[in-house]
């Protein structure tokens, strides 16, 4: 395993990985090669943390589904039942047709705020006020047209899973993070993930991005006092953790081996809808991803893009295996210049499955 990610190190030239999996035994094992900061000559170590992204989507999708098993929130539930007092939300698309359900899937209608024109800068600026409220992401969506009924297509939306996050706080007077740690989290001994509401994040990996992108970041993404030079409070509930592979690892092993809630899940969890109609294999369920036809039989995670950092879960249902990854640069990913992702995910599998007979 190591002599793999020293290879792509030098293929890719990426500052650093760390690898974690676990098998069929339950125990994870951990690699790590290259920088997490290359200025200072800092190498990589399994316990770095880095951004996790919009894996962070299936934590959220597993509380939805405790909440759930505890009847404080339901799957059915339209989202006026909780945020319908808010004197923005009839501006909503879909205000008044959407459902949990809908924004766990992505089958709301509503816009992805991270994309739209303008944004990123003021994504930016938002996290340099003195407090965050998230439903300032929101605001981002108000009477902008809806991409369709409730229901009827798929279109990935970040700020369908602010809302969501919105709703669990309003069904619960609770702070999701804490509920997330609470039920999710600490119970499985996951303590190096924790909220990414900070630009002092402990023990995290220097992030590396392109030149001229769109948040306006030079390319090193962390200042001399070790200190991020954005502040990732911003993506809140459409990721909103720092984790490490290991800890990503252990929690898709057991997300995935029904272990991770104590209530009977795992049917709702991996009940998804097609994301698309020319590749109907792939679905997309409470915050997860699901492949139903690859050369491994059935495969299920999320992978995870921010500004400097990049991640990937993956669950093998056929060879109970769970490997995770992260890098410390979006250069060539985010602009899909560069097959970094699918190449590694596909070198894991073969390294510890075996070759696939096709």
């Amino acid at each position: 395993m190591q002599a793999l990610l020293e290879t792509f190190h030098e293929a890719y030239g990426f500052p650093g990985v760390t690898v974690a999996y676990v098998a069929a035994d339950g125990n994870v094992r951990s690699f790590a090669v290259g920088f997490s900061d290359v200025e200072g000559g800092v190498p990589m170590a399994p316990e770095t943390r880095m951004l996790a992204a919009s894996v962070g989507k299936t934590i959220w999708g597993a509380l939805v589904l405790s909440l759930e098993a505890d009847g404080l929130i339901n799957r059915s539930d339209l989202l006026s039942d909780y945020l319908g007092d808010k004197l923005w939300f009839a501006r909503v698309p879909n205000a008044d047709d959407m459902t949990i359900g809908h924004l766990l899937t992505h089958t709301s209608g509503l816009p992805d705020h991270v994309h739209m024109d303008g944004v990123a800068a003021e994504l930016m600026a938002l996290g340099r006020a003195d407090t965050f409220d998230p439903t300032e992401l929101v605001s981002f969506v108000l009477d902008e047209p809806a991409l369709f009924d409730v229901g009827t297509a798929w279109s990935y939306s970040d700020t369908g899973y602010i809302l969501l996050g919105l709703a669990m706080e309003a069904a619960t007077e609770a702070s999701v993070f804490e509920l997330a740690a609470e039920r999710l989290l600490l119970p499985l001994g996951l303590t190096a993930t924790v909220p990414s509401d900070t630009t002092a994040l402990e023990g995290i990996a220097v992030g590396y991005t392109v030149d001229d992108n769109p948040f306006g970041l030079a390319p090193r993404t962390m200042n001399e006092d070790g200190r991020l030079t954005w502040n990732p409070v911003v993506e809140w509930t459409g990721g909103g953790f720092a984790s490490t592979s290991t800890d990503l690892a252990l929690w898709g092993h057991a997300l995935f081996a029904g272990t991770a809630i104590d209530a009977d899940y795992l049917s709702t969890l991996l009940d998804g809808v097609v994301v698309n109609p020319d590749a109907p294999g792939v679905l997309y369920a409470a915050g997860i991803a699901i492949y139903q036809e690859t050369r491994r039989g059935p495969v299920y995670g999320h992978g995870g893009w921010i500004p400097g950092y990049v991640s990937s879960l993956r669950h093998y249902a056929d060879h109970d295996l769970t490997i995770a990854f992260q890098i410390n640069t979006d250069v060539g990913v985010v602009d899909d210049s560069t097959d970094l992702v699918p190449a590694l995910e596909a070198a894991l599998t073969d390294a510890l499955i075996g070759p696939s007979a096709d």
